[in-house]
């Protein structure tokens, strides 16, 4: 019985505290957010309401959007401020550029992923990799050795999806979208074949996981209270993120020191294609700053911008052309008068070896239907910095320094306020005009973000999303091998489709595949 009265009054105890512990945490959320005071953002809620609705979170932010464009939610440490408003965009991305920097809080939960890679890091080290990173985009070595692995591995997703139409089966586009993706930034990172998408790189698809997964692992400490104490103990999801990181690690560090065995034997070379080489050759002048981490942090921050984003925006824009046939036929269409190629009986390879920039700048059609495809599908759902002052924002709300401010990119491109009554519907030719395709302002179209901190690949991902998409619809038609099934996202930094997107692919003509 005293055994019985033990146990008893230990789980009190225990209740007891957790509901102290909650009820400290409640106050700190609430105590000094000048919680109700007009002069700031309305509140819309807390952490916790992040945590509930973290499956559907960037429709969720749509959904208060459409009555309140700028609203925060609490935390422990800050507010959070999450804006559609075009003003404040500005104002944060570009004309207060210097008061607003990623900020401690948001650097430390992309720590073991970004590490101090370009989107995770501010001031000295941010310009020097812009500095180079703006370099290496401009120059012709880099852009051509990119077309010439673009299309290479068109032609080899082209054969991949023939063999699967073939057999008249459904694939998972967004896989093989991965896979290209992640064999093409490999090879232009790396100067590494990794095979993902022949299937031949046992090692490759197992990086290619490791990788989507820390990237959502990553992503679930923003709305996760508790991340810190679960790192510290290494359970549940902190530890599958040490373990997923620690496969990525030495990956990459194992690449890093066979690229400089291979440069020191080829020190007569200087017209490094790869990108890691060309670090490598930089980081001579600086050993101890640009050491084998730092270049870890580098080349993954350029992977998680060249394999997720171009990937995620293809399987969406694959997705709307599903849903919208008469517009995935009018791309079609545009693709086979552009390119001269309406017969049958066309090589794969020829075909591809033709595609060049000048056909793909005349493409105004396609451009405009991969731009409203990330409109509203941002590959980066939402972005954001602190405030490092107290700040007014344009639309007139107070910020305290260390307060959170997000745009929301996913949420804007529903808002009727910013693209009209049709603002939810897939309309390629809202950005055409006689024709020609018509670029809008970058923050009112923030997919690329906007700003000193635009992104430099913008040009590097439309030219391989265009190759693709030129690719897979000279020769295949798409539809969704189940009308019926909801498609929606994994909520994460990049917004891939949840469980994939699976199709049928018809060929168009008969071709002969190289």
């Amino acid at each position: 019985m005293d055994f019985l009265s033990a146990i008893i009054t230990f789980i009190s105890y225990s209740l007891l505290l957790l509901f102290l512990a909650f009820l400290a945490l409640i106050i700190r959320i609430f105590t000094g957010k000048s919680v109700g005071n007009p002069k700031y953002p309305p509140v819309a809620g807390t952490v916790f309401n992040l945590l509930f609705q973290f499956n559907r979170l960037y429709d969720y932010h749509a959904q208060v959007a459409k009555t309140r464009p700028t609203f925060r939610f609490l935390t422990p440490d800050q507010s959070e401020i999450h804006t559609a408003d075009l003003r404040n965009i500005e104002h944060i991305l570009k004309t207060k550029f210097e008061r607003y920097t990623k900020g401690k809080e948001d650097q430390d939960k992309a720590a073991e992923f970004l590490g101090h890679g370009i989107f995770n890091v501010d001031g000295e080290k941010w310009r020097q990799q812009r500095k180079l990173a703006s370099f290496e985009f401009s120059t012709r070595v880099l852009r051509d050795f990119s077309c010439v692995v673009f299309r290479k591995n068109a032609a080899n997703l082209v054969t991949t999806v023939w063999e699967f139409s073939v057999a008249n089966r459904v694939f998972d586009v967004q896989d093989l979208l991965m896979s290209f993706t992640m064999d093409s930034i490999f090879k232009v990172g790396f100067g590494v074949d990794l095979n993902c998408l022949q299937g031949s790189s046992k090692e490759g698809s197992v990086i290619l996981k490791a990788f989507d997964d820390s990237n959502a692992l990553t992503y679930w400490r923003y709305v996760d209270p508790f991340w810190k104490l679960k790192r510290f103990f290494n359970i549940g999801s902190e530890a599958s993120l040490k373990k997923n990181i620690k496969l990525i690690d030495d990956f990459v560090f194992s690449v890093i020191s066979t690229k400089r065995k291979q440069l020191s034997v080829q020190q007569d070379c200087n017209d490094k294609e790869d990108i890691l080489s060309r670090f490598l050759v930089e980081s001579k002048k600086d050993p101890d700053g640009m050491n084998d981490k730092y270049l870890r942090d580098i080349i993954l921050s350029f992977m998680t911008a060249g394999k997720d984003t171009s990937a995620s925006a293809l399987s969406w824009f694959f997705y709307m052309l599903c849903k919208n046939p008469l517009i995935q036929e009018k791309v079609a269409q545009e693709v086979k008068e552009i390119t001269g190629s309406q017969g049958n009986g066309a090589s794969v390879d020829d075909f591809i070896a033709n595609v060049t920039d000048e056909v793909l700048d005349k493409m105004h059609y396609l451009h405009s239907a991969l731009t409203e495809t990330l409109r509203l599908f941002p590959a980066v759902p939402v972005d954001g910095r602190c405030a490092e002052t107290d700040d007014i924002l344009p639309d007139g709300f107070k910020l305290k320094k260390g307060d959170l401010v997000y745009y929301m990119a996913y949420a804007m491109g529903r808002m009727p306020y910013i693209w009209g009554d049709d603002a939810e519907d897939f309309r390629p030719e809202r950005w055409l005009n006689n024709g020609i395709f018509q670029p809008e302002s970058p923050f009112k179209f923030i997919a690329f973000h906007a700003g000193p901190r635009i992104c430099l690949g913008k040009e590097f991902a439309y030219r391989q999303m265009k190759i693709v998409a030129t690719a897979l619809l000279r020769f295949f038609r798409f539809k969704l091998s189940d009308e019926m099934k909801k498609v929606t996202y994994r909520t994460m930094f990049t917004l891939h489709i949840k469980e994939g997107l699976h199709l049928y692919a018809i060929p168009r003509t008969s071709f002969s595949i190289t």
